[in-house]
């Protein structure tokens, strides 16, 4: 098989399975270890389990699920509102809602960065770019994201706080980077708005902080992703990014009070007319010193 060849002496054009998955818009790279795993994949019609093996997509015949995959001819970059009551993924075998609902004018095959729950609505992006959509998702990028959240009951400052310092939930212990009550038209007395960025993306994270700190979440809304904000697009919207767009992601949503300050002095440009302050060396005060001693003595 050319796909076992490549895997142990690299020929050109060959790479690994799971970036040419992504890149072909089928899903992330994460996601493609799982799809792999699973044995999902044939390479010239066998089932590979390695998830380091490289292909040759020129030569080498892969199909997932049976069907063939050939490498996207464009990158695509797409942001939508995710309605509530539908799923951040392809396809389900039960007919529920999908986000693939929406993408039915898209030329290309693209799949859904990240995700958001059932029961949450808000910005979720789309690519075929396996690449951007893993700098997206690896930790190390510390992409930030915002929410609109209302709760049952109206919590307090040392609520808020608590969740700034951080609580443990099912995945791990996680805080908000930055977390403020703000009013809405659609407000009452009875239930708060609150505004929360954080820079991790577990599973719920969002509902099981707001648990932890004794209030359910009522409705759950993602504005931002990095600076790129959902601004006024309508629930089941999409809207095409450009290289602008892009770069708003990786730049962190918060007031400017909580962005991390520099350490780096200024430094202050001489004018080309001051005069410069002549400070003598250690070496030049001896010998002055010592021609001052020897002119006392001649005295």
């Amino acid at each position: 098989m050319a796909a076992e060849k490549s895997s142990k002496t690299p020929t050109t054009g060959s790479i690994r399975l799971n970036k040419f998955l992504a890149d072909s818009g089928i899903c992330s790279r994460r996601a493609a270890d799982g799809v792999i795993a699973d044995g999902r994949v044939l390479v010239n019609g066998k089932k590979v389990f390695e998830l380091g093996i490289k292909v040759n997509p020129q030569s080498d015949r892969i199909t997932v699920d049976g069907k063939p995959i050939k490498p996207a001819q464009q990158k695509i970059y797409l942001m939508l509102h995710k309605p509530k009551g539908v799923l951040t993924t392809l396809s389900d075998e039960a007919g529920r809602p999908t986000v693939a609902d929406y993408l039915g004018d898209i030329s290309q095959r693209v799949f859904p960065v990240g995700r958001l729950d059932w029961d949450s609505e808000g910005l979720l992006l789309f690519t075929n770019d396996g690449d951007f959509a893993n700098k997206v998702m690896q930790p190390k990028s510390d992409v930030t994201k915002t929410y609109l959240v209302k709760v049952d009951g109206k919590p307090e400052d040392k609520h808020l706080t608590r969740l700034k310092m951080g609580v443990s939930i099912p995945g791990g212990r996680v805080r908000a980077v930055h977390i403020e009550k703000i009013n809405r038209k659609e407000g009452s007395k009875q239930y708060n708005w609150i505004k929360i960025v954080i820079n991790e993306g577990k599973n719920r994270q969002i509902r099981y902080m707001f648990e932890k700190i004794g209030f359910d979440v009522l409705k759950l809304q993602r504005i931002a992703i990095g600076q790129l904000k959902m601004g006024h697009l309508d629930r089941g919207e999409i809207e095409y990014l450009d290289e602008t767009d892009l770069k708003r992601v990786f730049i962190k949503d918060l007031p400017a009070d909580a962005r991390p300050k520099s350490h780096t002095q200024t430094k202050v440009k001489r004018p080309a007319h001051a005069k410069r302050t002549f400070k003598a060396t250690h070496k030049q005060n001896r010998e002055f010193n010592k021609v001052f001693q020897n002119q006392d003595n001649k005295d």
